[in-house]
């Protein structure tokens, strides 16, 4: 969908990827054009991938629908978690796709992805939202979620790709790799001081963001 596609084009042309080959590697490459490119998709996606009357990031242009992988821009550095329309984004996500406690990827009821309606929650969707919550300053939501998926893994600490909320029990591939990756990932953010997904954030955004929001990001410190 576009409005993936168009983020992803983004985060590759981002402080992390890009430019921070040529600036910090010595690599060669257009950088002045990347960054001016960069910046025209941060704008494009600012206006058409955002619904101000429901102040929240969709998954595609022109769409209502939510997809839980929004959850990742404060991490992308895309805007400081603070920000009003990152914060309007985790509320959208929580009353569209939150079931029971855990995630939903995306409501497959809207979804045309080939596959049955009524799948389990993906897991690392729910570690997503985590995260998010610790770097919006719910450092306690963001603990209750996390012992919530810590109490999925089995007798050996593994996890599987989904849950289902329905019938509470684990479905999807097992063992899967995504569940632990996330949950290796986001351990650290609950932290007190200086999250690495913060560190991240700050760094991604280093050339789109104004000084303030920079300042907003890094100031803020899960308590």
């Amino acid at each position: 969908m576009k409005r993936n596609r168009t983020r992803s084009t983004w985060q590759a042309l981002s402080h992390r990827r890009a430019v921070k080959s040529v600036e910090r590697l010595g690599l060669g490459g257009p950088v002045a054009r990347w960054r001016r490119l960069r910046e025209r998709l941060h704008r494009d996606v600012r206006k058409n991938g955002y619904d101000a009357e429901r102040n929240t990031f969709v998954r595609a242009y022109g769409q209502e629908p939510l997809d839980a992988s929004l959850l990742l821009l404060p991490q992308l550095g895309f805007l400081p978690p603070m920000d009003r329309r990152i914060r309007g984004t985790v509320a959208a996500i929580e009353c569209d796709l939150v079931r029971r406690g855990f995630v939903l990827r995306y409501d497959t009821r809207e979804a045309d992805d080939g596959l049955p309606q009524g799948e389990g929650a993906f897991l690392p969707c729910s570690f997503w939202l985590a995260d998010a919550y610790a770097m919006c300053g719910r450092r306690r939501d963001a603990k209750r979620l996390f012992g919530r998926l810590l109490k999925l893994r089995n007798d050996v600490g593994l996890l599987s790709e989904e849950y289902d909320v329905e019938r509470k029990r684990v479905v999807g591939n097992f063992p899967q790799a995504f569940p632990p990756i996330a949950l290796i990932n986001t351990a650290p953010n609950l932290r007190r001081v200086a999250p690495p997904a913060e560190r991240r954030a700050d760094r991604s955004a280093g050339e789109v963001d104004t000084g303030e929001s920079r300042r907003r990001a890094t100031g803020l410190r899960v308590r």
